[in-house]
């Protein structure tokens, strides 16, 4: 499966921004599917994560502000950003993990990555 982020941008803090994951190839209902971001200079942490039974599971500095979803008519997995902070400013990845009975938070175990959206949130 190819994945396309897209939906990155500047922003003002307080302010919100939606991402988008994009698949070709496969549904992305076969895949527990996650978002990343990567600062520079820091490795790349978890954010949140929608299981192929609809669960869903956050970084704990992002709950309560950043809800990930999917839909299936478009083949996508979403990530609503609201209230957003300086510290939110990475590159934001989506990705899908293969196989287990829950997403994972360890970037090594997604087999796919999508190419990576800047955001930016100025103070």
């Amino acid at each position: 499966v190819q994945l396309q982020a897209s939906g990155g941008g500047l922003v003002q803090a307080g302010g919100s921004l939606r991402l988008s994951c994009a698949a070709s190839g496969r549904t992305l209902s076969l895949y527990h599917m996650a978002w990343f971001r990567q600062a520079p200079g820091k490795e790349r942490e978890f954010v949140a994560a929608h299981s192929w039974g609809d669960d869903t599971y956050y970084a704990d500095s992002v709950k309560g502000r950043f809800t990930i979803g999917r839909d299936s008519a478009k083949n996508t997995v979403d990530l609503q950003m609201n209230s957003l902070k300086p510290e939110d400013t990475a590159v934001y990845y989506c990705a899908a993990q293969i196989s287990g009975s829950r997403p994972s938070t360890q970037p090594y175990i997604y087999a796919y990555w999508g190419q990576g959206t800047q955001v930016t949130v100025s103070s």
